[in-house]
């Protein structure tokens, strides 16, 4: 399976750094508790000097949701959302070891991280401007179609499996309990996201236990499992 962005969303987003991993779900409870209590105190850290609506990470996602004809304030992107929970309740929900431990490295670094299940996956998936004719399954399990020229994480079979770019993930390819294999994916568009991609991606391969992981660009714009 391939995994990439198309160069139309290099091309309009030209700050856009990402990172794809290949991860084994059968993380063990207690070392993915542990790290989820590590990385959510970094989170609580951030909070502490300001709102997260004040981060350049969430600043430049707001500006792209903008960009792309959305309104920033109704649909935020999953850090942005994640961190305005943490912030409210003092915790993250806890949904599976390996989703719960994306999630608190998403509100560490203030950026998106996708947890996708690999079997769910048909083909090759790539970030690419909808059509209009995919289909999203949500999590309460209607079915959507992306409006034309929204960015959606789309297979070779049609299927949307995310919603407004970094907005909302598909239920069809929602990490559960029987997940054996997970692509983790994510993605950033502020000043520094090429160097904060990096830091990410490494904090994800060390907590995930995983070797297969790239930081992609324009010029490689491809992740091969």
């Amino acid at each position: 399976m391939n995994f990439g962005h198309h160069d139309d969303v290099w091309r309009d987003f030209p700050t856009l750094s990402a990172g794809a991993l290949r991860a084994d779900a059968g993380l063990d409870p207690a070392r993915a508790e542990a790290l989820v209590e590590h990385f959510v105190a970094i989170g609580r850290s951030r909070l502490e000097t300001g709102p997260e609506g004040q981060f350049p990470e969430i600043q430049a996602w707001r500006r792209a949701f903008g960009a792309l004809g959305l309104k920033p304030t109704q649909y935020r992107c999953a850090s942005e959302s994640l961190l305005r929970r943490l912030r409210r309740d003092g915790e993250l929900p806890r949904v599976h070891p390996l989703v719960d431990v994306c999630n608190a490295i998403s509100v560490a670094y203030a950026i998106p991280v996708a947890a996708l299940d690999l079997d769910r996956i048909d083909g090759d998936l790539e970030v690419r401007h909808a059509v209009g004719d995919e289909v999203h399954l949500t999590f309460g399990g209607e079915k959507e179609h992306p409006a034309p020229g929204e960015i959606t994480f789309a297979d070779t079979a049609g299927n949307a499996h995310a919603r407004r770019w970094t907005n909302r993930q598909s239920g069809l390819s929602a990490v559960s309990a029987t997940t054996r294999t997970a692509l983790i994916v994510t993605e950033a568009l502020h000043e520094t996201a090429a160097q904060d991609i990096g830091h990410v991606t490494a904090a994800l391969a060390d907590a995930l236990g995983t070797t297969q992981v790239s930081v992609l660009t324009r010029e490689a714009p491809r992740f091969t499992i």
